[in-house]
């Protein structure tokens, strides 16, 4: 209560800072029960024919997908007091799962990497619906995706500290979990001492509301074909993505550099420049100008993977410059659908809901189309195929495909604009 008290005698700057370090260090913290597996190799084990890293990601990930699934409907009607313990109960049961991988053998224990991912699920949900809603909702949202992208590389880095240190491959991961446990539960406690968005912040941005089954389906039914356009773009992102950091130690290799530090430095690299870009957004007042940006965004991510690629193929641009490359233009096309695009959205378009329904809509898909695209390098005529290979080819092909769909969802969504601005001016004139 004290800590309550404090923060609401501070100034909206000293809050949003407050607020947004508390959800950064939330969700870096979250990374640390789901990412350090991905940083071993577990060679030497397979199941059903198929290699054991590969059959552990895909059950992590469709554990995500789960999660994903059923936060269509958790997130989105979920009530402030609830959230707090909703992530720390979710974090906890991550653990758990992460403590009996270690202890069951090898490979009988892949169930609990299922069971540790529809643990982490809806994290990134909760954690966002304490900053949307708010005039500097872009500030904020970018700083978290600086934590998702800063995370993934850092977190690898220690995982592969400790595993030169002689812990087990399959302790380690139950270890860096504890390790940030510690961390996760102050920055938790932190978020939630922030206060909510002020009446300023209602009026600016449509008050955030839990969305229900009535109003996710009349939402749908009046933006369902701009919705399709938008969330094919995140599925394609969502594949690319995963196998970039999820085999990321393989791909590495296979591009000859096998340092410890590659994985933090080039997210660093990539967190800095993501950073300053969609904090531009926040100087950016109207909502549907802010929502050009981010289209712009996906744009400029889409030109820099296809330009690396070909630079890289055509053996103008080095390995390591090339991963840092495709990775922001990955992420310039990412990092809008994870919150900041969808609440600018809900404000160009006047609509009471919240982000959770919008977001994990799409991230339900995203990661469904990422468990498709690994279960078919296996079982398909791709399984020969490299990490570095496939993800060299999907470099070339996803961004095309994503260019003509987020120019498709310009116009839509401009069309929906030109709609809405006809029917006002229609009422303001006395027609209606």
């Amino acid at each position: 209560m004290y800590m309550q008290a404090f923060l609401r005698r501070q100034s909206g700057l000293f809050n949003g800072c407050f607020l947004g370090l508390a959800a950064f260090c939330t969700y870096f913290a979250m990374y640390a029960f789901r990412k350090p597996f991905t940083a071993a190799t577990y060679s030497g084990y397979t199941l059903w024919g198929i290699d054991y890293k590969v059959i552990l990601v895909v059950a992590q990930v469709l554990g995500y997908a789960t999660a994903k699934g059923l936060g269509i409907k958790v997130v989105s009607e979920a009530k402030p007091h609830q959230r707090l313990w909703y992530i720390i109960g979710m974090i906890v049961y991550a653990e758990i799962n992460l403590l009996l991988f270690a202890l069951v053998p090898a490979p009988d224990n892949w169930m609990f990497m299922y069971l540790n991912g529809l643990g982490l699920g809806m994290i990134y949900g909760l954690v966002f619906s304490y900053l949307e809603g708010r005039h500097i909702t872009d500030l904020l949202g970018a700083g978290l995706a600086v934590s998702f992208i800063v995370s993934s590389g850092l977190i690898k880095t220690i995982a592969r500290v400790l595993l030169s240190w002689g812990i087990d491959e399959f302790w380690m991961p139950c270890v860096a979990g504890l390790l940030f446990f510690p961390l996760l539960l102050l920055s938790v406690w932190a978020m939630n001492q922030a206060p909510p968005a002020s009446a300023k912040d209602q009026l600016e941005r449509v008050e955030r509301v839990p969305m229900y089954a009535k109003q996710r389906k009349k939402f749908m039914k009046k933006y369902g074909l701009g919705m399709l356009l938008l969330v094919v773009i995140y599925v394609l992102m969502t594949i690319f993505r995963d196998i970039r950091d999820n085999f990321g130690v393989e791909i590495w290799h296979s591009l000859g550099i096998n340092e410890v530090s590659v994985f933090s430095t080039t997210e660093v690299i990539i967190g800095v420049i993501i950073s300053v870009v969609t904090g531009v957004a926040f100087f950016i007042k109207n909502h549907k100008q802010a929502l050009w940006f981010n289209h712009l965004m996906i744009v400029l991510g889409c030109l820099i993977m296809l330009f690396s690629t070909f630079a890289f193929n055509t053996h103008g641009l080095s390995g390591f410059w090339w991963m840092v490359c495709n990775g922001l233009g990955l992420y310039l096309v990412y990092v809008p659908f994870n919150g900041m695009l969808f609440d600018r959205l809900l404000a160009a378009l006047r609509e009471r809901g919240n982000v959770g329904f919008l977001f994990f809509t799409a991230d339900f898909s995203g990661y469904l189309g990422s468990v498709a695209v690994l279960l078919l390098k296996n079982f398909g005529q791709t399984q020969t195929t490299s990490w570095l290979d496939l993800l060299n080819a999907l470099a070339q092909l996803l961004p095309t495909l994503c260019i003509f769909l987020v120019i498709s969802s310009y116009f839509y969504f401009n069309h929906i604009f030109h709609q809405q601005t006809v029917k006002k001016a229609v009422f303001d004139t006395g027609l209606l």
